[in-house]
């Protein structure tokens, strides 16, 4: 990691840079795979897994049989493990159910707002060199919750744990499809494959490609993402075994991920330095987490409000607060997706089984995105009901607005029921 002591403010911008990479050529295969798939669908899904995933596709739908035996497969422990996760995420996602509430803004008029759940939701789950079952947790049972009445689950990962829980959460609709292809099936479908209204879930930078391009032709998505990051704040009360160790969970993600520690303090830099190398040494992953830490900074700052207005600049995915009166310091946060606070809450708790989603804004976005949550799977349609005493009440102001606009159809629209 670098280190930078004491940086300018006229250099952040600079300095909280995230990996960039050019994807002009990115953008040109992937449009292409995509535009096959909305024209030949089941056939173009078969080519592209050949080609890339080198697997020969017949039948993709996952069958009632392989759930069984996925269930049957899996570990006691691995399943309790996902049972209780589940139940935490269930508990803190049903929290967040709005009931309706009639408004009567002027006396006759009331209005109100009814979620909706989104009828035809898509959830993609990379397979990659981790079965990410954790994400159909946070994915599949905020949907279920929300009343989606169909989703749709793709993934080339026929994981024991990936099958098991998209059964437990209710998902049976499971396709063995990955890459730029699943995010076409899902967008515009295929003979096999129905198509969404709105696409969630993680992948690699061809995947993220696709579900923008996606998005410009109207089909929604969770949010716009890049690589995974953290950015821990750390003062001497920190443990900097600990603050390491989150570092790594994070870089472990991929060679493109990003880690950051700001700090008020010398010798935690030192401190979590040694730690690092400490426990990268001892990682299966040390190659990947490796290369992400060539992306990593550690930065150390004046004090604790300079590390806050740092951090909120750099608006991170993830935001660890591992110093002292951390709650105080919590209110501070303008940017972040989530925040985790105190040494005894590792960010890997809300990966899993804290309760919260783990499915958030990265590469900045956390500046006007929140992570995934029930709301993610709703639209809110506004209702109104006027009776004909609140007519009387609110009409003159309507004609007078609309006569203003120049709208004479509008004011019209009002008059006649006035005169009526």
């Amino acid at each position: 990691m670098q280190t930078i002591k004491f940086p300018d403010k006229a250099a952040w911008n600079t300095l909280l840079q995230r990996p960039v990479m050019d994807t002009t050529a990115l953008e040109a295969k992937v449009e292409a795979i995509l535009r096959d798939v909305q024209e030949n669908g089941d056939q173009a899904v078969k080519k592209y897994a050949a080609e890339f995933d080198k697997v020969e596709l017949t039948d993709f739908a996952v069958k009632p049989a392989a759930f069984a035996a996925a269930e049957a497969a899996l570990e006691p422990a691995l399943k309790a493990a996902i049972q209780q996760a589940a139940q935490n995420i269930t508990t803190f996602h049903k929290a967040q159910q709005e009931k309706t509430q009639i408004i009567e803004t002027m006396p006759g008029v009331q209005c109100w707002r009814k979620p909706v759940g989104i009828e035809k939701v898509g959830l993609y789950i990379p397979g990659g060199s981790a079965p990410l079952f954790s994400t159909i947790l946070m994915l599949g049972i905020p949907a279920t919750i929300a009343g989606c009445k169909e989703i749709v689950l793709c993934t080339p990962s026929l994981h024991p744990a990936i099958l098991y829980t998209a059964q437990l959460v209710g998902i049976s609709r499971v396709f063995t499809i990955g890459g730029v292809q699943a995010i076409g099936a899902m967008a515009y479908g295929t003979e096999t494959v129905p198509r969404v209204f709105k696409i969630f879930g993680p992948g690699n930078q061809y995947v993220t490609c696709a579900k923008q391009l996606v998005n410009k032709r109207g089909v929604a998505i969770d949010m716009p993402a890049g690589p995974s990051e953290v950015a821990v704040l750390a003062d001497e009360s920190c443990v900097p075994a600990f603050v390491a160790a989150d570092l790594l969970s994070q870089a472990e993600h991929g060679p493109d991920s990003q880690v950051v520690l700001v700090t008020t303090s010398e010798k935690v830099l030192a401190d979590v330095e040694k730690a690092l190398q400490a426990q990268l040494d001892k990682l299966p992953r040390k190659s990947i987490a490796t290369a992400a830490l060539d992306n990593s900074k550690m930065i150390l700052v004046q004090d604790i409000d300079t590390a806050m207005e740092m951090l909120n600049a750099y608006a991170p995915e993830h935001l660890i607060l591992a110093c002292r009166n951390e709650l105080n310091v919590a209110d501070k946060v303008t940017n972040a997706g989530s925040v985790f606070l105190g040494n005894y809450t590792p960010e890997s708790a809300g990966d899993y089984a804290s309760g919260t989603n783990h499915t958030l804004p990265t590469n900045g976005y956390a500046t006007a995105y929140s992570g995934v949550s029930l709301d993610s799977f709703v639209k809110k349609i506004t209702f109104q009901q006027i009776t004909p005493q609140g007519l009387q009440q609110i009409g003159p102001t309507i004609e007078a607005m609309a006569a203003a606009e120049g709208l004479d159809a509008h004011r019209n629209a009002v008059t006649v029921r006035l005169n009526n």
